[in-house]
């Protein structure tokens, strides 16, 4: 079990000894998942948090069509969970789903809570991380409400490339809040420039 990935996301957000990471990370169990695996269903309460070692994976919801509508898209390396789910113990909203092979690490909320109580260096990486995903979450939010559809592409064309490669295209349209048959436009379009 080699936890150098996982070890080496938390020296990256955050200045702390190597020695607190190994504490930090030693009831962290690795596991892998198939494409097209959820990792958390929708109505049911997450009882781990989990690491993504390797892969790209989605959180969706179903609209009142019954249709599909991408609300995230994780790459490695990130924690990925419905975290009101897992600190408040209720039901998720979302469903979350690998896209790609994906491994994980994964610890429970007992650990977690143990961590929050006796280091200190975890109170404030956990606080960092939680700012770091409301400020993605506010800026993905005016970018949907603020710019048209081709300004969106681009911008997550140029600040994600990577994507483009892993991940089908229909889940990408739903992410930017368009149909795939605008994307397909609007890349027809961009193409022609």
């Amino acid at each position: 079990m080699d936890k150098t990935n996982l070890n080496n996301y938390f020296h990256s957000l955050f200045p702390i000894e190597t020695e607190t990471v190994e504490k930090i990370t030693e009831t962290f169990k690795e596991f892998t998942l198939d494409k097209n695996i959820r990792l958390l269903d929708k109505e049911t309460i997450s009882t781990k948090t989990y690491f993504l070692e390797k892969g790209y994976m989605r959180s969706y919801i179903l609209n009142e069509d019954g249709e599909e509508v991408t609300t995230n898209i994780y790459w490695a390396p990130c924690f990925v969970n419905d975290f009101l789910s897992f600190f408040r113990q209720q039901p998720t909203k979302e469903i979350y789903e690998t896209l790609t092979e994906c491994s994980f690490w994964e610890t429970n909320l007992e650990n977690v809570q143990q961590n929050f109580h006796t280091i200190p260096e975890f109170r404030e990486f956990s606080r960092l991380l939680f700012v770091i995903n409301y400020y993605k979450l506010n800026d993905r939010l005016i970018e949907v409400v603020s710019q048209k559809a081709e300004t969106r592409y681009l911008h997550l064309l140029k600040k994600q490339p990577h994507i483009f490669q892993h991940i089908p295209l229909k889940i990408i349209a739903s992410y930017l809040g368009i149909t795939d048959s605008t994307l397909s436009r609007i890349r027809k379009d961009i193409s022609k420039m």
